[in-house]
């Protein structure tokens, strides 16, 4: 692993940009919170910029008066549930860093949605590296490297699911009974209501998860959208996880219905060029962990079998298609201009093709 001198390269840290048209702050009213919430600190109107990345809830870098803060909104467009709760999610945040050091640290939440719109909260920021399509400027992964981060990729998940969730007071956070069957039928559902126009793969997986569950296997803390570009990686050690982002969607359920989704982010270089479009190509670089291999390795450190892979992996890929479908909806729908939605419902097709061709095959 090569890491050049920091003033010989780009700085290789994840980067805010200007805030996309339509998803400004009012600078005023959040200094006043600000200024509320922190009054030993001091500063004019805040400097916000966005972290450009992401398809769902939305992500600002507030500088003011010295500090930086992290916050976190749900989108525009009059979207609701458990996914778009930032309260939900920044309550669980407080809870799980009593029992788990790798989450940031909440400084303030904001219910009243008159103050910017909107409920958000304010997090540390947790400055490192993170990796999508590639590694950054100033970072280079060897075989080895790639090899040693996935494996510790995986042992991140199975160190959640290992969580005591029960100590940290979120016992109630989910319904584990049932929760593979509530899911695949939640998800089917959100496809109907979503639906722009017809996908017929899509159409069939939902059909072959309804009729193919297997038992429940336990409950834990899942995260439920645990990949690679929520990882908070460590400069002096990229092989080395900080932090865990994204915790919208967490719950107490089936762990092995997390590592599904965790599968179907996992790219591989077979992958149909709309699914490596989404940005995840990190995965399909030499000496990365195969899916098959992350498979092994999760059922190796957890202890747990992993006899119905196909099934969690196909129900990743619904998952995550219907979730493309719901964002690809607001756009048809004229809730949001961002063009990265438009052409969204190739990527919907692309992971329905992939869910059929495991089915048909019996490979993850």
């Amino acid at each position: 692993m090569t890491i050049p001198l920091p003033d010989a390269v780009p700085d290789p840290l994840d980067r805010a940009a200007p805030v996309r048209a339509g998803e400004e702050l009012d600078a005023s009213a959040l200094r006043a919170f600000l200024a509320d919430r922190f009054p030993a600190r001091s500063g004019d109107d805040p400097v916000v910029e966005q972290f450009p990345r992401g398809f769902s809830n939305l992500t600002y870098l507030v500088r003011w008066g010295g500090d930086e803060f992290i916050l976190r909104r749900p989108p525009f467009g009059g979207v609701s549930g458990t996914a778009h709760d930032v309260v939900r999610e920044a309550r669980v945040l407080t809870a799980l860093g009593r029992v788990y050091r790798q989450v940031p640290r909440v400084l303030a939440v904001c219910d009243d949605a008159s103050t910017l719109g909107a409920p958000f909260y304010l997090m540390e920021r947790v400055r490192g590296i993170i990796l999508r399509d590639r590694a950054p400027a100033g970072v280079s992964f060897g075989a080895a490297d790639m090899r040693r981060l996935s494996r510790t990729v995986v042992e991140t998940l199975a160190a959640i699911h290992a969580v005591d969730y029960a100590a940290a007071g979120l016992a109630n956070l989910g319904t584990p009974a049932g929760y593979v069957e509530r899911q695949v039928a939640g998800w089917t559902k959100r496809y109907v209501a979503a639906a722009t126009a017809s996908q017929p793969a899509v159409e069939e997986a939902a059909a072959w998860l309804a009729a193919n569950r297997p038992p429940e296997r336990g409950a834990a803390l899942i995260h439920n959208d645990f990949k690679f570009d929520n990882l908070v990686l460590d400069a002096a050690d990229p092989t080395r996880v900080l932090a865990v982002l994204d915790w919208e969607m967490v719950t107490v359920g089936d762990p092995l219905m997390d590592l599904g989704t965790s599968l179907a982010y996992w790219v591989e270089r077979s992958d149909a060029p709309a699914i490596r479009a989404l940005g995840l190509g990190i995965t399909a670089s030499p000496g990365a962990l195969s899916r098959a291999e992350v498979v092994e390795h999760y059922a190796a450190v957890t202890g747990r079998a992993v006899d119905d892979a196909v099934f969690y992996f196909a129900y990743g890929l619904f998952k995550v298609a219907v979730i493309a479908q719901q964002i690809h909806a607001r756009w048809v729908r004229g809730f949001t201009s961002d063009p990265r939605f438009a052409s969204l419902d190739q990527a919907v097709a692309a992971l329905g093709a992939a869910a059929a061709r495991a089915i048909e095959t019996g490979r993850v």
